[in-house]
């Protein structure tokens, strides 16, 4: 098909996203132009036409990130409030849930908020729009700014546990380097979920932190139904997450439910949606909904997924704890062949590595997989300097006991295990 084609059958999705992401219409517009136009010349880069619409709404994607970044009278939500941990494909990463902070002020905070944050409306306008002065708007956002802040976080709702086969701490366990060359395996698990998107599989599994190897939370899984995301038939995924780590909770709560949808083809797993509640609202992202999922849930070019047939490919080099890698991006590399012995069985695997694919912030994860293409042992590494204004401490300050890994000369101390009941 040619260019003209493929972007005719994708323009209502192009302009539904860009509509929805630039709220007035003339600067869509130009957004929408600018897409097009970006998509036209680069056409020849897209290695699979099947792929288009992904692409083409990535560049949207882009080209919204730009004009916001030209608006220097508009701050994002996030700098109101303290970001918190949630749970994504890449384990804990950053979001900022402020619903229930929102219905707990006045409603003249709300709306000057609502306006200015999430409608993404200039000052002017709103003063328009309320029939106020400038400087009143700029008062009374004020104001509402420090509202907001005496009440963030909004104190945590909602208890639930469950009986868990997970024990509560860590169990002891070694990894030994083999002197064999490393075996090739099917892995058709979700990337960073660890249950096979295949109906009837049920799964549970825990974190544990570092150095106390006490559990955090842990997580029961389950293939519940055949699910269709825009054309692409996949498989859901209900996740059950009991007692996540304080600043891990959505709205607070000690229980949360989401659902994911994942597809497993002969050569790729991924995730195409995910779904969980928060402030009383049902909230979906699908893989065409730009930063909000392809950030957190996303891997691969186009959002192709992780690969299921894996071998080492030379892009990811270990020697010992230092480890070196190309520059390329998702990167995903078999590293080496180690005996991982846990709870008195002993496993030979393979270790899969994942450097730094989250957004460039800062993570390795090493997988520890059996010859069935299970996982044995899951550990996470943050840089040392991740999110240093937040915690305004490296980590191997906070932590130096944990063991570490340099990548490419760059230091990464190790945070937490995720092990399932696989092991057990």
């Amino acid at each position: 098909m040619t260019f003209e084609e493929l972007l005719m059958g994708v323009e209502p999705a192009l302009r539904r996203y860009v509509n929805f992401k630039i709220r007035h219409p003339q600067d869509a517009q130009d957004v929408l132009q600018e897409t097009r136009l970006a998509a036209f010349r680069g056409y020849d880069t897209l290695k699979d036409p099947a792929s288009f619409k992904a692409w083409i709404v990535g560049i949207a994607r882009n080209k919204c990130a730009d004009y916001y970044r030209m608006r220097p009278a508009e701050l994002p939500l996030d700098e109101i409030a303290e970001a918190q941990l949630v749970n994504s494909r890449h384990g804990l990463v950053w979001d900022t849930p402020v619903s229930l902070t929102m219905d707990e002020l006045s409603e003249k905070d709300r709306e000057v908020l609502r306006l200015f944050y999430f409608e993404d409306r200039p000052l002017e306008e709103i003063a328009a729009l309320l029939r106020i002065p400038v400087g009143t708007v700029k008062s009374r956002l004020f104001a509402a700014r420090k509202h907001f802040e005496r009440r963030y976080p909004f104190p945590p709702k909602g208890e639930r546990t469950m009986q868990t086969k997970m024990p509560e701490k860590m169990p002891t366990y070694t990894i030994t380097p083999s002197d064999q060359p490393p075996f090739p395996v099917i892995w058709e698990e979700i990337m960073g979920w660890f249950i096979v998107p295949r109906l009837g599989e049920k799964l549970e599994w825990a974190m544990y932190d570092f150095p106390q190897k006490k559990r955090t939370e842990y997580m029961l899984e389950e293939a519940v139904a055949r699910a269709e995301v825009h054309g692409i038939e996949g498989v859901e995924i209900l996740v059950k997450e009991y007692e996540p780590m304080e600043n891990n909770r959505i709205d607070g709560r000690n229980f949360n439910e989401r659902h994911l949808v994942a597809q497993l083809n002969r050569t790729h797993c991924r995730i195409l949606a995910e779904s969980h509640e928060s402030g009383g609202v049902r909230r979906y992202y699908t893989f065409l909904d730009g930063d909000a999922f392809l950030d957190n849930w996303g891997f691969g070019e186009d959002n192709c997924g992780n690969e299921t047939h894996i071998a080492p490919k030379g892009d990811v080099i270990r020697e010992g704890n230092a480890v070196t890698t190309k520059d390329k991006p998702f990167l995903l590399d078999v590293v080496g062949r180690y005996t991982v012995s846990i709870c008195g069985r002993t496993y030979d695997t393979v270790c899969v590595m994942d450097p730094d694919n989250y957004c460039g912030k800062g993570t390795v994860s090493e997988q520890y997989l059996d010859r069935n293409g299970r996982t044995v042992l899951w550990r996470r590494f943050n840089a040392d300097d991740w999110c240093f204004d937040r915690y305004k401490k490296r980590w191997s300050e906070m932590y130096p006991e944990n063991e570490t890994l340099t990548v490419n000369g760059k230091r990464y101390v190790h945070w937490y295990d995720c092990i399932t009941d696989y092991v057990l």
